[in-house]
């Protein structure tokens, strides 16, 4: 046997199968306890399987699920962003406010709002790679500082009357034999564009090298504060396109809103095979992980049981993840 082909067979050995490759896939996992947990639902409830209550489910986490968009690229990069609530209800007050009671036109009470978003998230990234501050601490104070101005912009008052134009994406359209929402649809969308964005272009390339080491990617000549920077105000973005999401489907402006949306934004996207040590993850992942969100609120609610249970249900898998992803952390190594 001539070394070329020892040096073939061996390659050829290593060479991982399609199914391998699908299993290893981070988010292989997470799409099993999303069916696994959709077929306990399904034998438990009658209802579960509907069309009606598909759309439902869609509905209940199409906000959540955008958020947990932009905060996939934050963990991504080894960061996390615990302002994207406040945030949120902040972008969601100023569309409201403005459109109903400011100078401007409802389309650019939308984009007013969306930009001020993606002006927190530059904030963020400006103040994580140039100071340079820990995210977690940054955002925190963001935190603070985007609840205080919601509270303070809509003078502790809930926005109403608003006009078509804000809650045109909580309208439904018919798909087979449900109603699914525009909102639900975009946010389908936007997960698609992500990841396409992420696993085909050379900027989620970057993303994902900046994840694994900022100092090897800045070697490898990526701007790395650039990109930093940008990752964050583009999350801020979607944060903006949340709260049109938001407001649309409540038909109100409200500044208790997005208390608990940093939070399940996390879960989602962990519960999706992202690590929190970043570098490792997808977007399509995180679509799992907020249906797997969804399909255990949904399903257990079906069941009677009460809201307290389910967040401790959500807890403990958190947890979970958390510790499979630490545990193949150290098996990799």
């Amino acid at each position: 046997m001539t070394t070329s082909t020892a040096s073939a067979l061996y390659s050829g050995a290593k060479e991982p199968t399609t199914l391998r490759r699908i299993l290893m896939a981070p988010a292989a996992g997470p799409f099993g306890a999303l069916i696994l947990a959709s077929v306990v639902f399904a034998l438990s409830s009658d209802e579960f399987l509907t069309g009606g209550n598909f759309s439902l489910i869609l509905q209940q986490v199409m906000v959540v699920g955008t958020l947990a968009i932009g905060q996939t690229l934050i963990i991504l990069t080894a960061g996390i962003d615990l302002s994207v609530g406040a945030v949120m209800a902040f972008g969601g007050i100023v569309m409201a406010k403005l459109a109903v009671s400011g100078p401007l036109p409802a389309p650019l009470a939308i984009l007013a709002g969306v930009l001020v978003c993606g002006a927190f998230g530059l904030a963020n990234g400006l103040l994580v790679r140039l100071v340079p501050l820990p995210p977690f601490i940054v955002t925190l104070g963001m935190l603070n500082v985007a609840f205080a101005l919601t509270h303070i912009f809509s003078e502790e008052q809930t926005v109403t009357g608003l006009p078509g134009s804000l809650t045109a994406l909580g309208e439904t359209f018919p798909l087979g034999t449900t109603d699914v929402t525009y909102g639900s649809l975009l946010t389908v969308v936007l997960f698609l564009a992500f990841a396409y964005a992420l696993g085909n272009t050379a900027w989620g390339q970057h993303v994902y090298a900046l994840g694994n080491s900022a100092e090897s990617a800045r070697l490898n000549g990526i701007r790395v504060s650039r990109l930093t920077i940008s990752l964050y105000t583009v999350a801020g973005l979607v944060y903006g396109i949340a709260a049109l999401l938001l407001v649309s489907r409540t038909g109100v402006g409200d500044p208790q809103a997005g208390q608990t949306e940093n939070l399940d934004s996390i879960t989602a996207v962990v519960l999706g095979g992202t690590s929190l040590f970043g570098g490792r993850g997808t977007v399509l992942g995180t679509f799992v992980g907020v249906l797997i969100v969804g399909v255990f609120r949904n399903g257990l609610q079906l069941l009677g049981v009460s809201s307290v249970y389910q967040t401790l249900v959500t807890g403990v898998l958190v947890i979970l993840a958390v510790t499979i992803d630490q545990f193949s952390r150290k098996k990799g190594r």
